[in-house]
């Protein structure tokens, strides 16, 4: 970093850590935290918390949570905005600029911005988009998978993409995968720059030391047997990421033992399926678990199973190999970009019987642990943070 006074970039995102939410958007808390470590610039973050017209129930926690401050070096707005669940989609790009706005003003009056940025397209894109108009800024958006494949294939959310896409200085995708299918939608290629996630390599690494599933039966409380074939599945608990086809395989993998990491709206669903199948014993749903404990069951597993729908580039993908852990994945999203080599897992269809072909195969031909981290070696939130800066300053220089 240089002694030239920073760039100060105003950064918008709906995902971002809060205290009824300390998960929800850490890869995007990462990403920003390495820029104003590892650049010249300082990002301001403005993290709208949605709230509905009468507060009740788990709003109350989140509404709590509209806090504002510093965490890890970086200045945090929480503003609310008005949220209709279930039904607001269309009305939410407009419902945050308007919330933000005066904010915006107001901070960029006091000391000006150079840049705006969304960290989410939808509805985090438009919303960008209308602040950055209004302070006469170049904005960025960044895309991840899910904000791509969900609303674009709705009228009104396409229509949005690529207005937003059109009027960006830049836009940002995490696979080229994903951008490929961003221009499919209609949005200009040749604007895509790719963003790849990050990793905390200190986190994440291969821990095979020879107690280790010892010490996780005991962290967990459930059964586990060095000669178990454990199985890993990382992902919130929707249809889109396909546990039920991992639960499904299981009938005919007698030895094999499934972690499930995460929470979601099929949770019942997919523990009657449990039951239903007869490997109810040997299903095992651990909920959200801090970040110290999920490397502990990423190094433990033989593989991490994540037959999903769609994805741009999966941040358990990453995680998983670099703790040295093969994977077992659908052709989704940038799939093909990470998965370049037989060490680093197989690709299967989204089907139940290649799912399990797919995790017996892994089975069969293990590779030392440190081979299969060398996979995601080029990943670190260093990096991260160090080519966002340089896609801003690029948009600024261009």
């Amino acid at each position: 970093m240089s002694d030239a006074p920073k760039r100060r970039v105003l950064v918008l995102s709906t995902l971002w850590p809060n205290e009824a939410h300390p998960r929800f958007g850490t890869f995007v808390a990462r990403s920003i935290e390495a820029l104003a470590r590892e650049t010249d610039w300082q990002p301001v973050v403005i993290n709208p918390i949605g709230l509905p017209p009468v507060v009740f129930g788990r709003y109350k926690t989140v509404r709590d949570a509209a806090v504002s401050g510093t965490e890890k070096g970086v200045e945090i707005h929480r503003p609310v905005f008005r949220l209709l669940p279930k039904v607001g989609g269309r009305l939410n790009p407009a419902l945050i600029a308007s919330a933000v706005m005066p904010l915006a003003r107001t901070l960029h009056e006091a000391a000006p911005f150079d840049l705006v940025d969304a960290q989410f397209f939808y509805p985090d894109g438009p919303a960008a988009m209308r602040i950055a108009d209004e302070l006469d800024l170049p904005f960025s958006v960044k895309a991840r998978g899910a904000d791509i494949h969900y609303w674009g294939a709705r009228s009104y959310g396409l229509a949005a993409l690529r207005e937003t896409a059109d009027k960006a200085a830049g836009v940002l995708a995490v696979s080229d995968a994903l951008a490929d299918d961003m221009a499919a939608l209609g949005m200009p290629r040749e604007k895509i720059t790719i963003h790849r996630t990050g990793l905390d390599r200190d986190r994440f690494r291969p821990l095979g030391h020879t107690q280790l599933r010892t010490r996780l039966a005991e962290e967990l409380g459930i059964p586990l047997s060095k000669d178990d074939q454990l199985l890993a599945t990382v992902g919130a608990l929707i249809e889109r990421k396909g546990q039920a086809l991992v639960i499904k395989a299981l009938g005919d993998l007698p030895e094999a033992r499934l972690l499930l990491v995460g929470k979601g709206e099929d949770e019942a669903s997919l523990r009657a399926l449990a039951r239903s199948e007869g490997v109810a014993d040997r299903v095992h749903f651990l909920g959200l678990l801090d970040h110290d404990l999920l490397p502990l069951v990423l190094s433990a597993a033989d593989a991490m199973v994540l037959p999903s729908a769609s994805e741009g580039l999966a941040n358990a993908w990453i995680e998983a190999l670099a703790c040295g852990t093969p994977i077992v994945i659908t052709d989704a999203g940038g799939a093909r970009e990470v998965v370049d080599t037989p060490v680093a897992g197989v690709i299967v269809a989204r089907r139940t019987e290649a799912v399990r072909e797919g995790i017996r195969l892994v089975l069969q031909n293990r590779r030392p642990p440190e081979e299969v981290a060398a996979c995601v070696k080029e990943y670190s939130w260093e990096a991260n943070g160090r080519a966002l800066g340089a896609h801003y300053d690029r948009l600024l220089e261009g």
